[in-house]
């Protein structure tokens, strides 16, 4: 698997980093409820207990199918995570009487539409970095103050790969050259998925090494407008792209290859399709190059040698690429 690399120049830090139920706390920021409507919002607290895991014990215990249950976004197992699911209306009563020792519902709301991926606007972290003596604590902090004023290369984590990264790679090269066939559809998309994931993080390794210090814009990048959630495409970088570049409001794609997918075109064209591949059948997407992390706190132990980081990332990005950009290093590769 190819190595992911940041826009950091200090030596790689050495610190213990465990997702755990203490250690790694994971809670969703949600998109405004209606308030209203034939569906019933569950904020649920769950402890060591994936998503899939969650929807089955819902559905089981209210008999519905598992499609029945919306969620805006998967979460890890090994951690405490606060997420929100959506079932029908219908089953409001019936809810009432769940219990298992893993999970508490905190809150439901109603609502208009069913839950689907990405009806979230990010997630807030609370991660629990050990063994930080002082001289570590100051290198870390200066590191997020770089990566506030560069934002944070937005790879796919290694929990997007699978356990088996290379022999799920080479299944999914086998799966688009059509010399294999899955009946598990899931399962399909989900090799595909980290297929497509492999070339977008391959190409940022290739944008980043351009330039070291930041990220260097070039003509014919397909650039998200954050404020208008749109997509567009510049023939020339100019100083009024750089600016809004540098003022957060937009921020460069990469591609993941795929059907009916916005391209980029001239210079960035020419580095873009090193990464692409026309046979993959499964749709394209555009994924942001950077994001830009919110800090809302950094807290220390000097006794412990604790270090608590309290942050919100977008929707889609990896807590543990921000771990991987601090640590200069990667993680599970």
């Amino acid at each position: 698997m190819i190595k992911r690399v940041y826009f950091q120049n200090h030596k790689s830090l050495n610190f213990d980093f465990f997702q755990n139920e203490n250690d790694f706390i994971v809670e969703e920021v949600p998109i405004t409820f209606s308030l209203k409507g034939n569906f019933l919002i569950l904020k649920v607290k769950k402890v060591n207990l994936g998503t899939w895991d969650l929807i089955d014990l819902i559905s089981n215990f209210l008999r519905i199918d598992k499609n029945e249950v919306g969620y805006a976004g998967l979460k890890d197992k090994n951690a405490t995570t606060t997420q929100y699911i959506s079932i029908p209306k219908k089953y409001s009563k019936e809810i009432k009487k769940f219990k298992h020792k893993k999970v508490q519902i905190l809150e439901t709301y109603l609502h208009k539409e069913k839950l689907n991926i990405g009806d979230l606007k990010g997630n807030r972290f609370k991660i629990n970095l050990k063994k930080v003596d002082f001289d570590t604590l100051i290198l870390i902090q200066n590191c997020i103050k770089n990566i506030k004023k560069t934002g944070m290369a937005n790879y796919f984590g290694f929990q997007r790969f699978g356990r088996d990264i290379e022999e799920n790679i080479e299944k999914a090269k086998q799966l688009v050259s059509g010399n294999l066939h899955i009946k598990d559809r899931k399962l399909e998309k989900m090799l595909i998925s980290a297929y497509q994931s492999a070339f977008f993080n391959s190409w940022l390794v290739k944008r980043i090494s351009l330039q070291k210090d930041k990220f260097k814009l070039i003509d014919g990048d397909v650039f998200h407008d954050l404020k208008k959630d749109k997509f567009f495409t510049s023939s020339k970088i100019t100083s009024t792209l750089e600016e809004n570049f540098d003022k957060k409001v937009v921020s460069p794609t990469g591609l993941l290859p795929g059907r009916k997918v916005f391209k980029a075109t001239l210079k960035s064209r020419e580095i873009e399709e090193r990464f692409d591949d026309s046979s993959i059948y499964e749709k394209g997407y555009r994924r942001d190059a950077l994001v830009f992390v919110k800090i809302n706190d950094i807290k220390y132990n000097k006794t412990t040698q604790e270090c608590l980081i309290d942050f919100i990332l977008p929707k889609g990005s990896y807590a543990t690429v921000f771990i991987e950009n601090i640590a200069n290093k990667n993680f599970n590769s």
